[in-house]
């Protein structure tokens, strides 16, 4: 997918002030702090909520500065609870109560400084950031000639997803990069107050704040991710290769090396995320897929709502109920003529009981339906927690709520279209390998972006990477991890990372890595419940779906409901069996894909 989808992550997820004297050991002092917390919590996430949904679809200063308020009072309260919840660390309090003062100090995205002016000062940047980013278009230097229009990210997107002229893709992502430069400023003085408000809490910087929320310490959960990696980069590096020489072909060898890193502009994503688009080109012509399903949509003349109807009926399938009515009435699917919205896909849950949203810019394509089917997984799952006491409305890890959306995406296979009318037939398995390979385009492509960009921010966070080093810095992980470089000269005037949404929001990303490798071990288990592949039977596990399948609907909802109240390694277990994240579902899934693309590569040149 070309647009990374997200679910909407205030930096006021845990907020409030101490409510209790200092220094008590008893338990009945802290469940009087966590239920006057949880109280008062509810009305200040609703304020912020509400405030920041205007901010992303209404985007102006005046919508800008209420929200910058609202993350201010309430970044301010909730350090101010995360300090308070120390008093409580020597007591003897039953297992519920310590999660949730482990969840009041690790809890947040952005730790704001106790100073009011400095607290003042980061929301405000954070909101400014944002917004700078929603509001970001490039304006062609006609230069005498005639004039062009300015082009939004929707308008580069397009460009870089359906042209082949190397010199039209090239002005558009050197266009889209033009936003950027100005927040950078901006962003090292960010990085610097958040680092403060992190330090305040007793973390080494907000890179540890963030790695602190996953029931392991940081450096262990740093670990965990490098052991992730390692697993699945030989299939990334056999794709890389095979696409490199893919497009060597088409554009010649003076564009595309041999050898080494792939320029990021030609991989049919801004960010060379999301190598779906390059499927025409790189695709053999005995893989075709079988069928265009952005095509068929648009010759059924279907509109942006038909598109959340078809996602909401998979759901309902499943056994779980409508979504609210609410939802169709708040909710923004097409982009308004008449301002400045952030466009980027997410889901909200405004007051973390029934106001869920959709906000999204939907267009008509199979990517777009893919991600309708992704935001809606979030949805059900924040309904499904809703009964959790407040502090524990939230998915098991920040990593869990993508994997959700995502795993029901893995569903909307070919026997699934067939059923809900869009294809007349599946296509047989001679088709496979282009099915494969056109979801490893998207899935395995987007591994080491997934990892990088908070290996940025980690080490920015931490200072390892200095403000001078910025943009260096970033293209030499992306060269480590991606194996792809910049199209043209990049200096330390420009600041790439903030073309990207989740920094300039300041939205953590590692959550994206683990769930495209979690996804995968849910779908097995559900495709296992659901009885496919049958025992004996030659289906193989990337033909499963779980459409109206309601034992596995029914075992789903068993995990979701839990929401954060447990550790999610007992999530992880309640759906899987397994204790542990683990790439080996992943690799079954591709492993038809990955002897082919062995096969393809024998005497080609492999990593850069």
């Amino acid at each position: 997918m070309a647009v990374m989808k997200t679910l909407r992550v205030f930096p006021v997820i845990v907020l409030l002030c101490g409510l209790c004297g200092c220094g008590s050991t008893r338990s009945s002092d802290a469940k009087t702090f966590l239920d006057e917390a949880e109280k008062k919590l509810f009305d200040l996430v609703l304020d912020a909520s509400q405030a920041a949904w205007v901010q992303s679809t209404y985007i102006t200063d005046d919508s800008e500065a209420v929200a910058a308020r609202a993350n201010e009072r309430s970044i301010a309260e909730s350090v101010r609870l995360a300090k308070a919840a120390v008093q409580f660390d020597k007591a003897e309090l039953p297992a519920d109560q310590r999660r949730k003062m482990n969840l009041l100090k690790v809890g947040l995205v952005l730790a704001a400084p106790s100073n009011p002016a400095e607290s003042a000062e980061v929301t405000r940047l954070a909101a400014s950031l944002e917004g700078r980013y929603g509001k970001g278009k490039y304006c062609p230097d006609t230069k005498g000639g005639a004039e062009k229009p300015c082009m939004d990210i929707a308008a580069v997107t397009r460009v870089l997803a359906t042209s082949n002229n190397p010199a039209e893709i090239l002005d558009a992502w050197r266009g889209w990069h033009t936003i950027s430069p100005p927040m950078r400023k901006d962003y090292q003085r960010f990085v610097e107050l958040a680092n403060k408000g992190a330090r305040e809490l007793g973390f080494k910087d907000s890179g540890a704040m963030w790695r602190s929320k996953y029931d392991l310490t940081p450096d262990e959960f740093a670990k965990e991710v490098d052991r992730l990696w390692e697993q699945v980069r030989p299939l990334y590096v056999s794709l890389h290769s095979y696409v490199r020489w893919k497009l060597r072909e088409k554009y010649g060898a003076s564009v595309v090396p041999e050898k080494g890193p792939i320029p990021a502009h030609l991989l049919g994503n801004i960010w060379a995320q999301d190598w779906s688009n390059t499927y025409k080109l790189v695709a053999p012509a005995a893989a075709d897929k079988g069928y265009d399903l952005t095509d068929i949509l648009k010759k059924r003349n279907t509109k942006p709502l038909d598109m959340v109807h078809y996602g909401e009926s998979f759901f309902k399938s499943l056994g779980f109920a409508p979504l609210p009515r609410t939802f169709w009435d708040r909710s923004m699917f097409i982009k308004p003529r008449d301002r400045d919205v952030v466009c980027h896909a997410s889901a909200w849950d405004v007051d973390n009981v029934e106001d869920l949203r959709l906000k999204m810019c939907i267009d008509i394509s199979e990517e777009d339906f893919t991600t309708v089917h992704h935001e809606l997984g979030h949805s059900f799952y924040q309904r499904a927690y809703n009964k959790q006491s407040f502090l524990l409305r939230d998915s098991a890890n920040d990593g869990f709520h993508e994997a959700i959306g995502d795993t029901i995406a893995l569903s909307v296979t070919p026997e699934y279209l067939v059923k809900i009318g869009l294809l007349n037939r599946a296509p047989d398995s001679s088709k496979d390998i282009g099915l494969l390979l056109s979801r490893a385009l998207e899935k395995i492509a987007f591994l080491p972006f997934g990892l990088m960009i908070d290996q940025w921010r980690w080490r920015v966070f931490s200072g390892e990477i200095p403000p001078d080093q910025y943009n260096q810095a970033w293209w030499d992980l992306r060269l480590k991890y991606q194996g792809v470089a910049p199209p043209v000269a990049r200096s330390e005037a420009d600041f790439d990372p903030g073309a990207k949404y989740h920094v300039a929001a300041n939205v953590p990303y590692t959550r994206y890595f683990l769930s495209f490798i979690m996804q995968f071990q849910f779908h097995k288990a559900l495709a296992k419940a659901a009885g496919c592949p049958a025992q004996g039977a030659d289906t193989p596990l990337h033909r499963c779906s779980i459409y109206d399948n309601k034992e596995a609907g029914a075992r789903l909802n068993q995990m979701l409901e839990m929401g954060l109240s447990r550790p999610w390694q007992d999530a992880m277990s309640e759906l899987t069996g397994q204790r542990q994240i683990d790439a080996t579902a992943i690799l079954d899934y591709f492993a038809p894909l990955q002897k082919w693309l062995d096969e393809q590569n024998k005497g080609k040149p492999a990593g850069w």
